[in-house]
C-alpha cells in the first residue's frame, strides 16, 4: 500500500513549486479543491483572484503556516495579495538566514 504523506495541505500553508513553469517558486495555499488539488497564490505573479490549481505532488509542502492569511480568510474568506507577497517574503528570508548560519558553522 503507498501512502502519500503529501496530501495534508493546509490553507495559509507555504509551499515551494517543483513542477512546472513557475518550479522553484514560493507560494501560499489559499483553498484546497480536494485531496489532490489546491490553489496557490503569491500576490506577486499570481494575485489572489486568480490562483493557480496545483497538483499536491508537485509542491514541497514546508511546515511553516501563516497565520495572518489564515486569519484573513477565515474572517473575510478573502485575503490581501500584499500579505500574500508578506508571508513569501518572510518565508524566504528566513530560509535565506538559516542557509547563511549553516554554511558559517560549517566554515
Amino acid at each position: 500500500m503507498k501512502v502519500d504523506h503529501r496530501s495534508g495541505a493546509k490553507v495559509g500553508q507555504l509551499v515551494r513549486v517543483l513542477k512546472g513553469k513557475d518550479a522553484g517558486s514560493v507560494a501560499v495555499v489559499v483553498a484546497i479543491v480536494d485531496t489532490k488539488f489546491v490553489l496557490i497564490a503569491d500576490g506577486h505573479k499570481r494575485k489572489f483572484d486568480q490562483p493557480k490549481r496545483k497538483n499536491v505532488q508537485h509542491l514541497e509542502l514546508t511546515p511553516i503556516i501563516s497565520s495572518e492569511v489564515v486569519h484573513s480568510l477565515q474572517e473575510s474568506g478573502r485575503v490581501t495579495n500584499a500579505k500574500l507577497r508578506y508571508a513569501v517574503h518572510a518565508f524566504v528570508q528566513s530560509a535565506n538566514q538559516m542557509l547563511k548560519r549553516k554554511e558559517t558553522d560549517c566554515g
